[in-house]
């Protein structure tokens, strides 16, 4: 049996399962809002164009308006000033959007300290415990936050200094960009930056260090509990939008079953 008869067949009996990571797109999901004097993105409104009537009796479809960094989304290195003249999210190579899964997990830090953040010296320890990152990896950032994912204000977590959502230090993020066997970095918040990130050197510096190293990040990730620490393949299927800085994607995993307990 061929490499890719046995996925299908894994597939279909079972033994392979897709796990969604994808928050669903609706009007009412959360989106990154910038303090002025900042532009923000819009989310998504939908209009319908007919739907089984005059307009169009045996068919119904919408017209759809979403910003590209709306909900479960890739940030693609133009996204950046660092990597404004890297790739448009249409030129990633799809091999780049497929690969070993790992997980980091935090969610004690993040449940006891709001603005907890990824130090080199966390992902060093991972590597002790699991060994080295895989070839074209894409790291997951567990720390639980997708559970606030129904409720927007405690998802954004803000107040008068600003939102407080887990995510990286300027030296973590750094180290991330700087190891040649990651290809992306995903986590369950709003962006794939700490919410207090404006405040670190460089501002924002998983956009700054990740984006200007041609990575990418997927943010609003879903079901993240549900995932190996290792074992596991992350498929990210963003829409190749010409020159597009990023796209809302689908993203899910193929966990092997049992993997879990294995890990």
């Amino acid at each position: 049996m061929s490499v890719l008869a046995g996925l299908t067949a894994a597939l279909s009996n079972g033994s392979v399962e897709i796990i969604d990571l994808t928050t669903p797109l609706s009007s009412e999901t959360p989106i990154l809002n910038l303090p002025q004097p900042f532009a923000n993105t819009v989310g998504l409104s939908v209009s319908p164009v007919s739907n089984f009537d005059d307009a169009g009796p045996a068919w119904a479809w919408n017209d759809v308006t979403v910003g590209e960094h709306a909900g479960t989304h890739l940030d693609a290195p133009v996204h950046w000033i660092t990597g404004k003249d890297g790739k448009s999210v249409d030129q990633i190579e799809p091999h780049r959007l497929v690969g070993p899964l790992v997980v980091i997990d935090k969610t004690a830090e993040a449940a006891a300290h709001a603005d907890f953040l990824l130090e080199p010296e966390h992902f060093e320890q991972w590597q002790e415990e699991h060994g080295s990152f895989p070839e074209n990896c894409w790291i997951i950032f567990r720390t639980g936050w997708a559970a606030r994912g129904a409720d927007a204000a405690a998802f954004v977590n803000a107040d008068d200094a600003g939102p407080h959502t887990p995510g990286v230090s300027a030296a973590g993020a750094k180290w991330l960009a700087g190891n040649s066997s990651i290809s992306g970095f995903g986590v369950e918040t709003v962006g794939i930056d700490a919410g207090q990130a404006g405040a670190l050197d460089p501002m924002f510096p998983v956009h700054s260090f990740l984006l200007g190293a041609d990575k990418y990040g997927v943010t609003s990730l879903r079901n993240v509990d549900r995932l190996p620490i290792t074992g596991a393949t992350l498929v990210v299927a963003p829409l190749p939008i010409v020159g597009g800085t990023g796209s809302p994607s689908r993203v899910y995993a193929l966990v092997e079953k049992g993997a879990e307990e294995r890990s």
